[in-house]
């Protein structure tokens, strides 16, 4: 998960050297980054998640079956992406939020993004499908592959070559692509389950159990993405592209810090749902309380450093005093509830890898959507930026706060039945 966000904290540094229309753009085509993105953790989550269970309960041939259906439900996606979103480019850049000044820098860096959906969306889902049977090693070394070509050509593409926003892109797929090639050798390696044609069941039951599994992971990144393109048309409204760089380098730095934690729950997952499936509750109740107490006192360290450094942080990515004075203080906001942020991503995981989806898909759904949304469509009515800028710190309370009784529901479940 942090080889995930350094992707994107790389393009961001890289192309600050630019201009401040530039940081904007690539801020504005992260909402489309992250449907993408949406799509592929929706495939690999479900169908990991699936093959967890049934490896749990010794299901070979379903686990096979599901993983080969996973990959092909992402080849879909990623293809249909691909091509619808590249037609319809000039409406999608100024339904993202893009303006007169960042329009060019915005399609020039997303028609090259959406190119490699399909890549993107597939290596998510070899990731995945790997680290819930317990190959967290081959799914690490697969992405890290490709975040170092991508940081290696940052700088040759968009400096050394002069392509601006295009390099940036260029090494964005370029990295992702040998994500994929990787981590699709790593998937024939050892004792895994394999990727066959003919395991692929278009079915009923298979796409069911693949969107009960991969829906809170759909709703959570998908609704992160209508969160950033709301948060950017506000930002953009009450103060144009400084605001939007702003609030686009808080936003890739608070995903930086919350994909560390989120990579701590995938890491909990197959042992979720792996005891799970062999009816050990015990450990499944162990590993929660574990990542919760250690999520927490990590995120708590990092809020420390995120609110006293942060003017020195956005100033890293864009030297520019208007762009600093936005950042600065949402930083600052979010870093006071950054810690809560454990309960929630961790208290999501154990419901989604139990089976739990209707819980789950709440639980996912409430930073970036059931709060985030209401709240982005009425503080900066009344308090103009201010309100932008405090919209994610009154969400994650509220998060938490609908987290919690879910979690304590059902622990308690788990161990009457023990």
């Amino acid at each position: 998960m942090l080889v995930t966000a350094l992707y994107n904290m790389a393009d961001t540094f890289f192309v600050g050297t630019i201009s401040t229309e530039a940081t904007a753009a690539v801020g504005l085509v992260f909402s489309v980054m992250a449907i993408i993105q949406a799509l592929g953790f929706f495939c690999g989550h479900g169908s990991g998640n699936y093959i967890a269970r049934m490896l749990g309960s010794k299901k070979i041939k379903e686990a096979n079956e599901m993983a080969s259906t996973g990959f092909c439900m992402a080849v879909i996606f990623g293809v249909v992406i691909a091509i619808l979103g590249n037609i319809f480019i000039n409406p999608l850049a100024v339904r993202i939020g893009a303006t007169s000044k960042s329009i060019a820098d915005t399609k020039a860096y997303m028609s090259i993004i959406l190119l490699g959906a399909p890549f993107t969306m597939c290596q998510f889902v070899i990731n995945n499908q790997l680290r819930f049977q317990g190959r967290a090693v081959y799914a690490m070394v697969g992405l890290m592959c490709g975040a170092v070509f991508n940081v290696a050509l940052d700088p040759i593409l968009i400096i050394g070559l002069d392509m601006g926003v295009r390099g940036a892109a260029i090494a964005t797929i370029t990295g992702q692509f040998m994500s994929f090639v990787v981590l699709l050798i790593m998937s024939f390696k050892g004792e895994t389950i394999r990727l066959n044609i003919k395991n692929v069941r278009l079915n009923f039951f298979y796409i069911k159990e693949l969107t009960n599994g991969g829906a809170p992971s759909l709703f959570r990144q998908g609704l992160a993405a209508t969160a950033t393109l709301l948060l950017n048309k506000y930002a953009g409204k009450y103060g144009e592209e400084a605001a939007i760089a702003g609030m686009s380098i808080t936003t890739r730095v608070m995903m930086m810090l919350g994909s560390a934690v989120i990579g701590f729950g995938q890491g909990y997952q197959p042992v979720c749902s792996y005891n799970y499936g062999a009816k050990l509750k015990e450990r499944v109740r162990e590993g929660y309380f574990f990542c919760i107490k250690y999520g927490t006192i990590f995120l708590l360290g990092a809020a420390v450093i995120c609110f006293i450094f942060a003017p020195d942080i956005i100033w890293l990515f864009r030297k520019d005093k208007d762009v600093v004075a936005v950042g600065k203080v949402a930083l600052r906001f979010q870093a006071c509830v950054l810690p809560c942020m454990a309960t929630t991503v961790i208290t999501n995981m154990m419901l989604q890898s139990t089976g739990k989806g209707v819980k789950a898909t709440i639980t996912s759904s409430a930073r970036s959507g059931i709060f985030f949304i209401p709240l982005i469509l009425t503080l900066p009515y009344f308090f103009g930026l201010r309100g932008v800028e405090i919209t994610q710190t009154i969400a994650d309370i509220l998060a938490m706060a609908t987290a919690i009784p879910f979690a304590v529901s059902e622990l308690n479940k788990m161990k009457t039945m023990e």
